[in-house]
């Protein structure tokens, strides 16, 4: 079976991509002698929290992920980031290859805000490799990329942040139900609010009790009763 071993050398945002995207450069080695054709690889990503230290602003940030920081002992216990494919052409002996990987800022998702919450440093990562990979010299082999193939690599958080700001420059991103979506809809256009930002803020100002409300705003827990009178038949 050829003995197959890789490592990471590096990391980008794509600038060019149509959503937040990023890319890996992976080296792939192989026995010396060994011909490879081509290399189907399959590739999971994990985030090991434990490997790096975390300051006080940091933890907060995380504790909607794993608590408080005195449970951190038996809750910080690895994420999943992505999982992705990548076909290899062939080579001799060592190549390198992209690992384009799709990224979310969802903040529902735990990679996400494990991410955002970092201010600094370097994210511990966790390559497991798997795969199906063609060889043979004189004629043509087909044998699994072993179990046991991993890589690990220090993604630095900059890079993250890079990403992002080119997809969503300034900005956060958050997902909400339909219905609430609906409830916040037609509380924009009820008010005639000029945009989403000017819709929350009206909402949040509302709900603050060291702020008066604007005039007609209302709670959004007051929006459904509404929107159920006006629909009512």
């Amino acid at each position: 079976m050829t003995g197959f071993g890789f490592s990471v050398t590096g990391v980008r945002a794509d600038p060019y991509a149509a959503g937040p995207t990023l890319v890996f450069r992976l080296r792939i080695t192989a026995d010396p002698d060994s011909r490879v054709h081509a290399l189907a690889l399959r590739c999971q990503i994990r985030i090991e929290p434990a490997r790096r230290g975390y300051g006080p602003a940091e933890a907060e940030g995380l504790a909607d992920l794993f608590g408080e920081r005195s449970r951190w002992g038996t809750t910080l216990q690895p994420v999943q980031f992505a999982q992705v494919s990548v076909m290899v052409p062939g080579f001799t002996g060592e190549t390198e290859t992209d690992l384009v990987v799709p990224c979310t800022y969802d903040m529902d998702i735990a990679a996400t805000r494990y991410f955002e919450a970092l201010q600094d440093g370097e994210v511990p990562l966790l390559l497991l490799f798997s795969g199906t990979a063609f060889t043979g010299d004189g004629g043509f082999r087909v044998e699994p990329v072993p179990w046991d193939r991993e890589a690990s690599y220090r993604m630095p958080v900059a890079v993250w942040r890079e990403m992002v700001e080119q997809h969503f420059p300034g900005c956060g991103w958050l997902r909400l139900p339909r219905d609430t979506m609906a409830e916040l809809l037609a509380y924009r256009s009820r008010h005639a609010l000029a945009s989403w930002e000017a819709t929350v803020r009206a909402l949040l100002d509302s709900a603050d009790p060291a702020q008066p409300p604007p005039p007609g705003a209302v709670r959004l827990s007051a929006l459904r009763p509404r929107l159920t009178e006006r629909t009512a038949p």
